[in-house]
Protein backbone atom coordinates (compact mmCIF):
# COMPACT_ATOMS: atom_id res chain seq x y z
CA UNK A 1 0.00 0.00 0.00
CA UNK A 2 1.39 3.71 -0.69
CA UNK A 3 1.92 5.95 1.80
CA UNK A 4 -0.76 8.31 0.60
CA UNK A 5 -3.63 5.33 1.20
CA UNK A 6 -1.66 4.78 4.22
CA UNK A 7 -2.41 8.22 4.83
CA UNK A 8 -5.47 8.66 3.75
CA UNK A 9 -6.56 4.95 5.45
CA UNK A 10 -5.54 6.44 8.81
CA UNK A 11 -7.36 9.71 8.59
CA UNK A 12 -10.61 7.85 8.35
CA UNK A 13 -10.16 5.94 11.37
CA UNK A 14 -9.31 8.86 13.37
CA UNK A 15 -12.72 10.31 12.45
CA UNK A 16 -14.09 7.68 13.68
CA UNK A 17 -12.63 7.01 16.90
CA UNK A 18 -13.80 8.57 19.91
CA UNK A 19 -10.92 7.73 22.65
CA UNK A 20 -7.50 8.15 21.03
CA UNK A 21 -4.26 7.56 22.48
CA UNK A 22 -1.10 9.13 21.55
CA UNK A 23 2.53 7.41 22.55
CA UNK A 24 5.17 9.45 21.89
CA UNK A 25 9.83 9.00 22.63
CA UNK A 26 12.49 10.50 22.09
CA UNK A 27 12.34 10.83 18.62
CA UNK A 28 9.74 13.65 18.41
CA UNK A 29 12.21 16.01 20.98
CA UNK A 30 14.81 15.37 18.24
CA UNK A 31 13.62 17.13 16.11
CA UNK A 32 13.28 20.18 18.37
CA UNK A 33 16.98 19.65 18.79
CA UNK A 34 17.20 17.83 21.93
CA UNK A 35 19.72 15.41 22.12
CA UNK A 36 18.94 12.11 23.80
CA UNK A 37 21.17 11.60 26.06
CA UNK A 38 22.40 7.93 25.22
CA UNK A 39 25.14 6.85 23.34
CA UNK A 40 28.35 9.47 22.10
CA UNK A 41 26.28 12.17 21.46
CA UNK A 42 25.46 11.90 25.51
CA UNK A 43 28.72 12.28 26.70
CA UNK A 44 29.63 14.82 29.60
CA UNK A 45 32.66 15.45 30.92
CA UNK A 46 34.02 12.14 30.99
CA UNK A 47 30.63 10.69 32.05
CA UNK A 48 27.98 8.74 30.24
CA UNK A 49 24.08 9.25 30.98
CA UNK A 50 23.89 5.80 32.62
CA UNK A 51 26.66 6.73 35.32
CA UNK A 52 24.93 9.51 36.61
CA UNK A 53 20.92 8.99 36.40
CA UNK A 54 21.29 6.60 39.11
CA UNK A 55 20.26 6.39 42.73
CA UNK A 56 23.62 5.04 43.64
CA UNK A 57 25.17 7.90 41.51
CA UNK A 58 22.90 10.44 43.71
CA UNK A 59 24.02 9.12 46.88
CA UNK A 60 27.82 9.34 45.93
CA UNK A 61 27.58 12.82 44.36
CA UNK A 62 24.19 14.88 44.37
CA UNK A 63 26.17 18.36 43.82
CA UNK A 64 27.34 16.47 40.24
CA UNK A 65 24.16 14.90 39.06
CA UNK A 66 22.69 18.41 39.80
CA UNK A 67 25.49 19.70 37.63
CA UNK A 68 24.55 17.56 34.58
CA UNK A 69 20.55 18.16 35.23
CA UNK A 70 21.45 21.77 35.23
CA UNK A 71 23.23 21.61 31.90
CA UNK A 72 20.48 19.49 30.28
CA UNK A 73 17.70 21.94 31.56
CA UNK A 74 19.60 25.11 29.99
CA UNK A 75 19.87 23.24 26.65
CA UNK A 76 16.31 22.36 26.60
CA UNK A 77 15.24 25.29 27.77
CA UNK A 78 16.64 27.09 24.71
CA UNK A 79 14.51 24.82 22.29
CA UNK A 80 11.22 24.91 21.02
CA UNK A 81 7.90 22.46 20.85
CA UNK A 82 7.51 21.65 16.91
CA UNK A 83 4.31 21.65 15.21
CA UNK A 84 3.94 17.70 15.94
CA UNK A 85 4.06 18.85 19.44
CA UNK A 86 1.08 21.61 19.29
CA UNK A 87 -0.74 19.42 17.13
CA UNK A 88 -0.81 16.98 19.43
CA UNK A 89 -1.90 19.51 22.09
CA UNK A 90 -4.57 20.73 20.16
CA UNK A 91 -6.29 17.12 19.63
CA UNK A 92 -7.05 17.23 23.41
CA UNK A 93 -9.88 19.95 22.17
CA UNK A 94 -10.66 17.60 18.94
CA UNK A 95 -11.19 14.31 20.32
CA UNK A 96 -14.19 13.16 23.28
CA UNK A 97 -11.11 11.93 24.62
CA UNK A 98 -7.31 12.11 23.89
CA UNK A 99 -4.56 11.14 26.12
CA UNK A 100 -1.04 11.88 25.41
CA UNK A 101 1.60 8.89 26.54
CA UNK A 102 5.12 10.31 26.86
CA UNK A 103 8.66 8.59 27.53
CA UNK A 104 10.12 12.11 27.63
CA UNK A 105 11.04 14.28 30.30
CA UNK A 106 11.54 17.34 28.73
CA UNK A 107 8.15 19.12 29.16
CA UNK A 108 7.95 19.84 25.40
CA UNK A 109 4.22 18.75 25.63
CA UNK A 110 3.39 20.58 28.26
CA UNK A 111 4.93 23.94 26.88
CA UNK A 112 3.03 23.02 23.28
CA UNK A 113 -0.17 23.00 25.54
CA UNK A 114 -0.93 19.57 26.75
CA UNK A 115 -2.85 19.17 29.96
CA UNK A 116 -4.08 15.37 30.01
CA UNK A 117 -0.20 14.10 29.75
CA UNK A 118 1.56 10.98 31.80
CA UNK A 119 4.66 11.43 31.90
CA UNK A 120 5.53 7.45 32.04
CA UNK A 121 9.31 9.01 33.43
CA UNK A 122 9.01 12.05 35.35
CA UNK A 123 9.85 15.58 34.15
CA UNK A 124 13.13 17.09 34.52
CA UNK A 125 11.52 20.60 35.55
CA UNK A 126 10.08 19.61 38.59
CA UNK A 127 11.99 18.13 41.98
CA UNK A 128 11.32 15.91 44.91
CA UNK A 129 12.04 15.67 47.90
CA UNK A 130 14.23 12.94 49.33
CA UNK A 131 12.91 13.12 52.69
CA UNK A 132 8.86 14.34 52.54
CA UNK A 133 8.55 13.51 49.08
CA UNK A 134 6.99 16.47 48.00
CA UNK A 135 7.03 17.46 44.87
CA UNK A 136 7.65 21.30 43.38
CA UNK A 137 8.07 22.37 39.43
CA UNK A 138 11.32 24.50 39.54
CA UNK A 139 12.04 26.61 35.51
CA UNK A 140 15.14 28.30 36.83
CA UNK A 141 18.07 28.21 34.47
CA UNK A 142 20.54 28.33 35.84
CA UNK A 143 19.54 26.38 39.45
CA UNK A 144 20.95 28.04 42.59
CA UNK A 145 21.86 26.77 44.35
CA UNK A 146 23.82 23.09 43.70
CA UNK A 147 22.48 20.83 44.94
CA UNK A 148 18.97 22.20 45.91
CA UNK A 149 17.39 21.94 49.23
CA UNK A 150 13.53 21.62 49.84
CA UNK A 151 12.32 24.83 50.96
CA UNK A 152 10.01 23.40 53.93
CA UNK A 153 12.64 20.96 55.43
CA UNK A 154 15.93 21.63 54.06
CA UNK A 155 16.80 17.90 52.58
CA UNK A 156 18.13 17.21 49.55
CA UNK A 157 16.16 17.97 46.08
CA UNK A 158 16.48 14.89 43.57
CA UNK A 159 15.31 15.40 39.88
CA UNK A 160 11.94 13.76 39.35
CA UNK A 161 12.40 11.68 37.12
CA UNK A 162 12.50 7.67 37.16
CA UNK A 163 16.48 6.23 37.06
CA UNK A 164 18.24 3.64 36.19
CA UNK A 165 17.31 0.83 37.97
CA UNK A 166 13.85 2.15 39.68
CA UNK A 167 10.54 1.39 38.88
CA UNK A 168 7.70 3.32 37.24
CA UNK A 169 5.06 5.41 39.20
CA UNK A 170 2.67 2.22 39.64
CA UNK A 171 -0.89 4.72 39.46
CA UNK A 172 1.17 6.01 35.89
CA UNK A 173 1.85 2.91 34.33
CA UNK A 174 -1.44 1.37 35.15
CA UNK A 175 -3.55 4.59 34.16
CA UNK A 176 -1.17 4.52 31.07
CA UNK A 177 -1.88 0.60 30.25
CA UNK A 178 -5.63 0.77 31.49
CA UNK A 179 -5.86 3.48 28.44
CA UNK A 180 -4.51 2.08 25.96
CA UNK A 181 -6.52 -1.47 26.31
CA UNK A 182 -9.37 0.97 26.32
CA UNK A 183 -8.61 3.30 23.47
CA UNK A 184 -10.41 3.21 19.65
CA UNK A 185 -6.57 4.23 17.74
CA UNK A 186 -3.41 4.45 19.45
CA UNK A 187 -0.68 6.67 17.83
CA UNK A 188 3.02 5.97 18.40
CA UNK A 189 5.21 8.75 17.31
CA UNK A 190 8.76 8.71 17.70
CA UNK A 191 9.73 5.96 19.77
CA UNK A 192 11.76 3.02 18.81
CA UNK A 193 9.38 0.85 20.82
CA UNK A 194 11.88 -1.23 22.65
CA UNK A 195 12.56 0.56 25.88
CA UNK A 196 9.56 -1.78 28.69
CA UNK A 197 7.09 -0.97 29.86
CA UNK A 198 6.69 1.66 27.17
CA UNK A 199 6.89 -1.11 24.69
CA UNK A 200 4.11 -3.36 25.72
CA UNK A 201 1.27 -0.10 25.73
CA UNK A 202 0.68 -0.61 21.55
CA UNK A 203 0.38 -4.75 22.28
CA UNK A 204 -2.28 -3.81 24.70
CA UNK A 205 -4.26 -1.76 22.36
CA UNK A 206 -3.33 -4.16 19.36
CA UNK A 207 -4.71 -7.24 21.44
CA UNK A 208 -7.91 -4.82 22.35
CA UNK A 209 -8.36 -4.50 18.63
CA UNK A 210 -7.54 -0.98 17.90
CA UNK A 211 -5.78 -0.17 15.21
CA UNK A 212 -1.76 1.14 15.70
CA UNK A 213 -0.66 4.07 13.74
CA UNK A 214 3.66 4.05 13.70
CA UNK A 215 4.53 7.94 13.01
CA UNK A 216 8.88 7.44 12.51
CA UNK A 217 11.40 8.23 9.99
CA UNK A 218 12.32 4.50 10.28
CA UNK A 219 11.22 0.93 10.87
CA UNK A 220 11.13 -0.09 14.55
CA UNK A 221 10.69 -3.91 16.32
CA UNK A 222 6.68 -2.65 16.48
CA UNK A 223 6.63 -2.30 12.43
CA UNK A 224 5.15 -5.68 11.38
CA UNK A 225 2.85 -5.04 14.12
CA UNK A 226 1.67 -1.74 13.66
CA UNK A 227 -1.52 -1.42 11.24
CA UNK A 228 -0.37 1.77 9.83
CA UNK A 229 3.29 2.84 9.22
CA UNK A 230 3.91 6.50 8.21
CA UNK A 231 7.48 7.37 7.35
CA UNK A 232 8.55 10.59 8.45
CA UNK A 233 9.20 13.48 11.11
CA UNK A 234 6.31 13.85 13.09
CA UNK A 235 6.42 17.47 12.88
CA UNK A 236 5.67 16.65 8.97
CA UNK A 237 3.03 14.25 8.75
CA UNK A 238 1.14 15.14 12.16
CA UNK A 239 0.21 18.60 10.90
CA UNK A 240 -0.59 16.82 7.42
CA UNK A 241 -3.28 14.37 9.48
CA UNK A 242 -4.66 17.54 11.36
CA UNK A 243 -5.14 19.67 8.38
CA UNK A 244 -6.98 17.01 6.57
CA UNK A 245 -9.44 15.93 10.06
CA UNK A 246 -10.15 19.40 10.47
CA UNK A 247 -10.47 21.28 7.48
CA UNK A 248 -13.07 23.85 7.31
CA UNK A 249 -14.97 23.17 3.74
CA UNK A 250 -14.49 26.54 1.88
CA UNK A 251 -18.00 27.87 -0.09
CA UNK A 252 -18.65 27.44 -3.80
CA UNK A 253 -17.13 31.41 -4.97
CA UNK A 254 -14.85 31.60 -1.78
Amino acid sequence: MSENLDLAAVIQKLRSARQVVALTGSGISAESGIPTFRGAEGLWRTYRAQDLATPEAFARSPKLVWEWYDWRRGLMAAKNPHAGHRVLAAWENRFSRFTLITQNIDGMHRRAGSKNILELHGNIWRMRCTQEGTVTENMDTPLSPIPPLCPDCGALMRPHVVWFGEPLDREVIHRASLLSAQCDLMLVVGTSAVVQPAASLPLSALDAGAPVVEINPEATPLTPYADFSLRGKAGDILPQIDSALFRVPRENGS
